[in-house]
């Protein structure tokens, strides 16, 4: 059950921490009432005093105040603080040396005695032994010696009264009365300080994972054991509670009843002691999500130190993305840059939040889990066009900066596209230096958009600099012409350009807009009436339209089939005959004849008259489903059995399979076809043909069908592929509706269930139970149930039934047999 045990409510903001300094890590902290002390990795100390108070929505908050900080000049990164508030003294480990300072002034204690050199850790006895109050138990294990060492800590010195030796070099402890919970480099264990006694817990690897030793109660210590387990110990070494199960990667804990907190690599979770379940886990994450981007940050660098290197660099990067993108939809836009910066973030992830900036070839996908929550531009912006303007504004400034160093690595098109489409929409001065510098801009993308915002000077230097394909200018102008939207500047062009070079000269048509108004003078009807004259321009304009756009109009596809239909019989003509054009000419004619179904196919047939385009006839006979002619042609005309038989399969292409089947009958009619006038030789090929189908095809025909037309005289032997795989389709057939009825059957079966339950209860008939008439047990399920539900064998409620005085049966109506 999820429980809000902790809340996470800012305390000291970053910038009061740290001031005009760069970016410090926070190392340990230490709360004394109203007092924290946090030390850092620069060796300060600073003191803060926190007041809480409530929000006008009732929150729980914090103010703080800065009282002073200190640094301790040792140039070294303060490992551990512990207040004694009763001595009004403050323990500080920093560089292996545990000093006493004032918790006020933060001065160090000037007796020199108030000093222990060549400490690795320490901790405070909360269930001291001594009873000073005024004096503050204290362990501490000794650097490379196998020892641990009990002080007396005074206001004014501290004093040893105890040295202990290990089996191992301690690595954490933990100090309750007399007893010594450690951690040593293979295994944790429990030692009496006092009497010498020890107990060994569990082992673990210190190289693998790093300890954590914590007191938890009397006498009782929370201890990181393998397999992500939070383990619980006594001081008699022995477990009264049941392991915490958290993370394999936990770096951190404390124990604040019933609730222990662990800290992970990337988030915290919350545990019970009482029932070891999980009640609450805090994210990075979730700070993210409530843009709470500061705390992320923080929770995220307090990690790494325990986080291999790799793995925490790629963690943190994602992170600071993620801020980056919080706060440029706060357009904190220096902030964003400076995550942005820091993340490594691929520009194009910020380039693709602006509608259409990104070039049309760019292959660039967003990353998954994505990075924030905005769709585009437009979804951040709410229709504020104000916070749109800024927003092109910030990626102006960031593209250039990008450019400029390593951030445009690996997509440079797509940022000097988005750059440049920027530049022409803002009427940005700097267009003309982008393009006059070393640029990596798609022409594709680019001149469309300069010609779009009419930047006709800016278009020409782009073509100039970055196209050197073309060896004049007018290609130039057909691509100025191509976009411009002055349509009479268009016509006065088009004409001329259509005389200079047709194939160029029509992409004045073709490459204009698809949702540009096609009701006007730039209709297709109209160009295509304006091209009239020009028939290879003609032909290219029809290829787009019916090829490239699909438009469905009967008039644009029999048009384009008729001119195919012309230029293969002018290439027939010419002599010699160019048979490769005439290949290629038959082929564009022959795909449109099969893939079109809008085309007037009379109006063809009748051109093919007299013409040796014989193959192109027989599939128009196919398109008017005279499937006897077109066979015939290819059969008796051609000769040509393979191109016979793909007609079938391409006629019968999205049939039912019976339409196949007919075809293949017709086919092998025509093959066998004694009436039919063949040349002598041509028998043979005739017969090798028909036994080419049909083992080929055998799962198509009607074997019964086929036999009648075979000869006598062929052999089974010649037909056992056939025979094989008719009988093996037939087999097949046959067990497919076998396996279709018994899911039927038992579907039905299911559904009469379903039935009688709904109508009534079961009845229950087992062989121990017995016959209410003949007092015999049942033997099989059938039975009749009389009046009540009791169940009686069939044939004694038809024995009773013809004894009955009415000769009819006793039983009342039921569902149940």
């Amino acid at each position: 059950m999820s429980v809000k045990a902790f809340e996470l409510v800012p305390a000291v903001e970053r910038e009061l921490l740290m001031g005009d300094k760069a970016r410090i890590n926070i190392e340990c902290i230490e709360c004394c009432g109203k007092h924290l002390y946090v030390g850092t990795n620069d060796c300060f100390i600073h003191h803060f005093l926190l007041e809480e108070h409530t929000t006008p929505k009732g929150k729980l908050a914090f103010s703080a105040e800065k009282l002073l900080h200190k640094y301790l000049g040792l140039k070294k990164p303060v490992n551990e603080l512990k207040a004694a508030s009763a001595l009004d003294r403050l323990m500080v480990l920093c560089d292996n040396t545990v000093t006493v300072v004032d918790m006020v002034s933060l001065e160090a204690v000037a007796s020199g005695g108030a000093r222990i050199k060549g400490v690795l850790s320490f901790c405070v006895n909360e269930n001291p032994v001594n009873g000073d109050p005024f004096c503050v138990e204290m362990a501490v294990i000794a650097a490379k010696r196998r020892t641990v060492q009990i002080y007396m800590v005074y206001e004014d010195r501290v004093q040893m009264v105890k040295e202990v030796s290990t089996p191992e070099q301690p690595c954490a402890i933990c100090l309750d009365g007399y007893f010594l919970c450690l951690a040593l480099s293979t295994q944790y264990m429990i030692l009496n300080y006092n009497t010498g006694a020890s107990q060994d817990l569990f082992p673990y690897d210190s190289e693998e994972k790093k300890p954590i030793v914590k007191r938890i109660g009397r006498e009782e210590f929370l201890l990181a054991a393998p397999g992500g387990l939070g383990m619980f110990a006594t001081a008699d070494g022995i477990s009264q509670r049941a392991p915490v199960n958290w993370s394999e990667s936990v770096i951190g804990a404390a124990v604040c009843f019933p609730y222990v907190v662990a800290l992970d690599e990337g988030f915290i979770t919350v545990h019970s002691m009482l029932d070891q379940q999980l009640k609450q886990t805090l994210q990075i994450q979730d700070l993210l999500a409530g843009r709470r981007v500061e705390e992320a940050l923080t929770l995220a660098e307090g990690a790494q130190r325990n986080i291999p290197k790799d793995k925490f660099q790629i963690m943190y990067r994602r992170i600071l993305q993620q801020a980056g993108f919080i706060q440029f939809g706060q357009l904190q836009f220096l902030e964003a840059k400076e995550h942005f910066r820091k993340g490594q973030l691929d520009v194009r992830e910020l380039i693709s939040l602006y509608p259409l900036l990104l070039p049309s070839s760019s292959s660039f996908t967003r990353c998954h889990p994505p990075l924030h929550e905005f769709a585009d531009l437009n979804h951040l912006a709410q229709g504020d066009q104000e916070k749109v303007q800024r927003c092109k504004l910030f990626l102006i400034s960031y593209l250039r900066e990008a450019r400029s160093t390593e951030g445009a690595n690996g997509c440079r098109e797509d940022v000097d596209t988005a750059l440049l489409k920027l530049y022409a929409e803002a009427n940005h001065e700097s267009l003309l230096d982008l393009l006059a510098s070393d640029n990596a801009c798609l022409l594709a993308d680019s001149a469309p958009w300069l010609e779009k915002h009419r930047k006709y000077f800016a278009l020409g230097l782009l073509y100039q600099l970055q196209d050197s394909t073309r060896s004049d200018l007018f290609e130039y102008v057909v691509d100025f012409l191509s976009f411009c939207s002055n349509l009479d500047l268009v016509w006065k062009y088009a004409e001329w350009a259509l005389q200079k070079d047709q194939k160029v000269g029509v992409q004045i048509f073709t490459r204009r807009a698809v949702t540009e108004d096609q009701t006007g003078q730039m209709s297709p009807d109209a160009i295509i009436k304006y091209l009239h004259p020009y028939q290879e321009a003609t032909l290219l304009y029809l290829e787009h339209q019916v090829l490239d756009r699909k438009v469905q109009k009967e008039k644009f596809h029999t048009h384009l089939a008729v001119l195919y239909l012309e230029k293969v019989l002018s290439l027939l003509s010419q002599s010699p005959v160019p048979d490769q054009e005439v290949t290629e000419a038959r082929e564009q004619l022959q795909n449109l004849l099969k893939e079109s179904s809008l085309y007037r196919v009379q109006l063809l047939l009748g051109k093919l008259e007299n013409t040796e385009l014989l193959l192109e006839r027989a599939t128009l006979h196919g398109k008017l489903e005279e499937h006897d002619k077109a066979l015939h042609i290819l059969v008796h005309q051609l000769k040509d059995f393979p191109a016979a038989e793909h007609y079938c399969l391409w006629a019968s292409a999205l049939q039912e399979p019976s339409y196949r089947q007919r075809l293949f009958h017709l086919l092998l009619g025509v093959y066998l076809d004694p009436e039919a006038a063949i040349a002598p030789g041509d028998e043979h090929a005739h017969t090798v043909a028909a036994v080419d189908l049909l083992n080929r095809h055998a799962g198509a025909f009607d074997a019964p069908s086929v036999l009648t037309l075979l000869p006598e005289a062929w052999s089974l032997e010649l037909l056992r592929p056939f025979l094989s795989g008719a009988l093996r389709s037939a087999m097949h057939a046959r067990r497919t509706s076998q396996v279709a009825l018994g899911l039927a059957r038992a579907e039905n079966l299911l559904l009469k269930h379903d039935r009688l339950k709904y109508r009534g209860g079961p009845v229950f008939v087992s062989e121990k139970k017995g016959c209410q008439l003949c007092h015999n047990t049942f033997t099989e399920p059938d039975c009749v149930c009389l009046p009540g539900g009791v169940p009686v064998h069939t044939h004694c409620a038809a024995q009773r039934a013809r004894n009955s005085p009415r000769k009819q049966p006793s039983t009342t109506p039921s569902n149940h047999t």
